[in-house]
């Protein structure tokens, strides 16, 4: 797929969500919470990011800032080798990671991780707690 056709995709995913790829044909990401225990696994497209299979899937990832990268509500842990293979993150990236609960070596925004096929049978791990510096509670509701 081009960087460009990911990029409209992605363009629209923000908006309208994401299209879940036919039963056996996607990206495995397990989805764990902080203690490890799986919370649900669910398929995705290559180029989809985190935080909106999260949502796509119903899995309690906030997102308070719509992927405006203006909180640290999407942040996630990811495994070292996942974590080698994504690009440095983006200055404004590390300022919200400072931000965020429990952060760790391998922490990223959901936001900004966009799913590979190297990233086949990933696991996502929800830190315990987040920091909403919006409203604390809020939840933005899907276009």
């Amino acid at each position: 797929m081009s960087s460009r056709n990911i990029t409209q995709r992605l363009a629209l995913a923000r908006h309208f969500g994401i299209d879940r790829p036919e039963p056996g044909t996607g990206i495995k990401v397990h989805f764990r919470d902080h203690k490890g225990n799986l919370i649900k696994t669910v398929e995705a497209n290559e180029g989809d990011d985190l935080l909106s299979i999260a949502h796509e899937y119903d899995i309690d990832l906030e997102g308070a800032c719509e992927a405006s990268m203006a909180c640290s509500t999407c942040h996630v842990i990811l495994d070292p080798e996942v974590y080698d293979q994504l690009p440095e993150p983006e200055d404004d990236e590390n300022d919200m990671l400072d931000m965020a609960f429990g952060l760790t070596d391998t922490s990223r925004l959901g936001c900004q991780v966009r799913v590979t096929k190297a990233f086949d049978g990933m696991n996502v791990t929800l830190p315990a707690a987040t920091r909403n510096m919006f409203v604390d509670g809020n939840k933005p509701a899907r276009h």
